[in-house]
């Protein structure tokens, strides 16, 4: 299993604590036998639930012009008309992923095409679940152009508890239909405007996977 780089600073500096308060804790109370057995057990279980949040597994690249992908792990919570008034400007397909602390936090490209838009929003901290999350949170938004001249927008948005955002790409950049462009840390969702007269592919409450499966069909 392969780590992501965004975990790797703090994967080790998780460890050295840990490891310094069990040590510190054989040394101050060596007689409590259980309670420092229990502890250790907690510190696995803990490091281990935030290396497997950490975890970036190799996929097939897909490579369909005519497919949107998910852009990230998680669960379908929202497919729904609305009005993307940021940039678009026009009605859209929003399909919501909603991605929990066990998820795989990758963010890959729907599409392939050029990055015609991207911007920062600073913002609240709202559970990703609340509907005013995509306007009011933390997030970021990317506008990707198709080789065909149709742009899609995808959304990064922070949770409640996931409070970073990272994305590693800019204005002008070529995007790969796959390819990695951003990470959340801890728990967030991700929204992606489809033209509305796109075959969407998916159902609420279904699950998601980066790079995998396809969202939607643009129209033939």
């Amino acid at each position: 299993m392969t780590i992501h780089k965004e975990g790797k600073s703090l994967l080790f500096w998780t460890l050295i604590v840990l490891a310094g308060i069990n040590i510190g804790l054989h040394q101050l109370i060596p007689e409590m036998d259980l309670f420092l057995n229990l502890f250790l057990l907690g510190s696995i279980i803990l490091y281990l639930a935030v290396l497997q949040f950490f975890r970036n597994p190799a996929i097939p690249l897909p490579d369909d012009p005519q497919l949107i992908y998910a852009p990230a792990d998680g669960k379908v919570v929202t497919i729904e008309k609305t009005l993307e008034d940021e940039f678009l400007n026009e009605e859209r397909l929003q399909v919501s992923i909603f991605m929990s602390p066990i998820n795989v936090h990758v963010n890959r490209s729907p599409i392939t095409g050029i990055l015609k838009y991207f911007k920062y929003h600073p913002g609240k901290f709202l559970v990703a679940w609340h509907p005013k999350s995509s306007s009011d949170n933390e997030r970021t938004s990317l506008v990707i152009e198709h080789p065909s001249g149709v742009q899609l927008m995808v959304r990064q948005i922070a949770g409640a508890v996931a409070r970073r955002i990272k994305w590693y790409v800019s204005e002008g950049d070529p995007l790969v239909q796959g390819h990695e462009f951003g990470f959340i840390k801890f728990g967030s969702r991700v929204d992606v405007f489809i033209p509305t007269d796109a075959e969407i592919l998916v159902d609420v409450n279904q699950s998601t996977r980066a790079g995998i499966t396809p969202l939607a069909r643009f129209k033939a």
